[in-house]
């Protein structure tokens, strides 16, 4: 299957867990939720490794941890949200999370004194946030704040594990471990 045919695939197999993450919520906790999406993931991913006849050892288990624990911690936090919000408002706050990775990334930039940050990348990420505002602005009721700060931060933390996942390529670590670890920990890969 070419890769434009994939990434179509991977869409609409992301939104069937969202909707199957939505219809679950009403039943089972977040926390349930993750764990079951987690262990399949694992028992696939394991069995991916054994295939390719790799190892599951790593040389950099600290790098795993931290982005295993972020990674948990956007997945309970996003899977949290879909169960309080309409769905789309839920996956629109946690797809900010390229956003939230500019906004890091230039924020690292000019506290570490290296390059000079061009003022309309700084306009650009300012106007990615506004453009979220405006949107979600009519579909967040005054009850719905609380659930709607932690769709926002899921999408802040799956940021702080995409960078992770990123660190871990450049380590060195094979696809199908970064993969694992994410689906033992019940994240997702990077998009």
């Amino acid at each position: 299957m070419s890769s434009p045919w994939l990434m179509v695939l991977a869409s609409l197999l992301f939104a069937t867990m969202g909707v199957c993450v939505k219809l679950a919520s009403a039943h089972y906790a977040t926390g349930e939720i993750v764990f079951y999406r987690g262990l399949v993931g694992l028992v696939m991913m394991a069995a991916v490794a054994r295939w390719q006849r790799g190892s599951l050892r790593t040389a950099v288990p600290a790098m795993h941890f931290w982005r295993s624990l972020s990674g948990v911690t956007a997945l309970c936090l996003w899977f949290y949200a879909i169960g309080n919000l309409p769905l789309a408002t839920a996956m629109t706050l946690n797809y900010m999370s390229s956003v939230w990775m500019a906004l890091f990334l230039v924020g690292g930039a000019i506290m570490l004194g290296g390059q000079r940050v061009d003022g309309r990348l700084i306009a650009t990420i300012l106007a990615g946030f506004a453009g979220v505002a405006l949107i979600l602005r009519p579909t967040i009721e005054q009850d719905q704040l609380w659930h709607g700060l932690i769709g926002l931060l899921s999408g802040m933390v799956s940021a702080t594990a995409y960078l992770q996942v990123t660190a871990l390529g450049r380590a060195g670590e094979p696809e199908y471990r970064i993969v694992f670890t994410s689906r033992s920990a019940g994240w997702r890969p990077a998009r």
